[in-house]
């Protein structure tokens, strides 16, 4: 597909938007997926493109976390390993599947971790004792939730988050970071299987990635100068949209 100026324009600034919300609190696919859609784009290049974009985004976040001192990357290698298989899997059988049943339970349990979280203040904002062991978190979570951001997508971040605070005890900066280094591994493995399959549509993704790229630097750099509180309140903002963008795009 051609898009003339004006549509990169706009996808660019779509980019730029989704690259700042998905750096704090994850959930940027509720800007970019739509915008792929509005401009013609067919459901599975919409998907795949959205990788291309989405990648430029959680990488640079990620760079801009570890350069601050919030994340070591050598020390998550068993999660970034699960995570990339959990990806390939995930971006093959959303070729041959319909995503209907997964987008059902999605809505159910984001709004699942959005009651908990508005009824739980103190959830993240200090560090606590895991109570999963690393090595067998990143294991399990690894793989399910780098299958589900391979396979789906959205909401992807969120659940990284939650299950990072809730299980490893981290504090919501912290959990933040991780997010990021676990989105990239996970989105350049089913961009990759993507781009063998020639779903992705480059025009597109590149002038978005280029707007996720200046959204995620200045998400990501916030981030890093502000508390836990700031982080949980545009955490359950996000959250709050992505349960209302699931189920009017599914009822409605």
């Amino acid at each position: 597909m051609d898009f003339d100026l004006p549509i990169l324009g706009i996808l660019f600034g779509a980019g730029i938007v989704a690259g700042f919300i998905d750096s704090i609190a994850g959930g940027g696919g509720i800007i970019s997926v739509p915008a792929l859609l509005a401009v013609g784009i067919p459901p599975h290049q919409a998907l795949a493109t959205n990788k291309l974009q989405s990648s430029c985004g959680s990488l640079t976040a990620a760079m801009n976390y570890t350069r601050r001192g919030l994340m070591a990357p050598r020390e998550l290698l068993t999660g970034i390993g699960s995570a990339l298989l959990g990806a390939v899997f995930g971006a093959v059988a959303v070729q041959f599947f319909s995503a209907d049943f997964l987008e059902n339970l999605i809505i159910v349990l984001l709004l699942v971790l959005f009651v908990y979280t508005i009824f739980s203040p103190q959830l993240g904002v200090k560090p606590r004792p895991n109570r999963l062991s690393p090595p067998l978190f990143y294991i399990v979570f690894g793989f399910f939730l780098g299958f589900y951001d391979g396979f789906f997508g959205p909401g992807t971040g969120s659940f990284w988050t939650i299950v990072l605070v809730l299980l490893l005890g981290l504090d919501l900066k912290q959990a933040t970071a991780q997010t990021k280094l676990f989105n990239v591994t996970s989105n350049l493995v089913a961009l990759t299987v993507f781009i063998c399959s020639g779903l992705v549509l480059w025009s597109a993704g590149i002038a978005m990635g280029v707007g996720q790229i200046m959204g995620a630097w200045c998400g990501s750099t916030l981030v890093s100068r502000k508390d836990v509180y700031f982080i949980r309140i545009f955490f359950l903002g996000v959250v709050g949209a992505t349960i209302i963008k699931l189920v009017v795009s599914r009822f409605f």
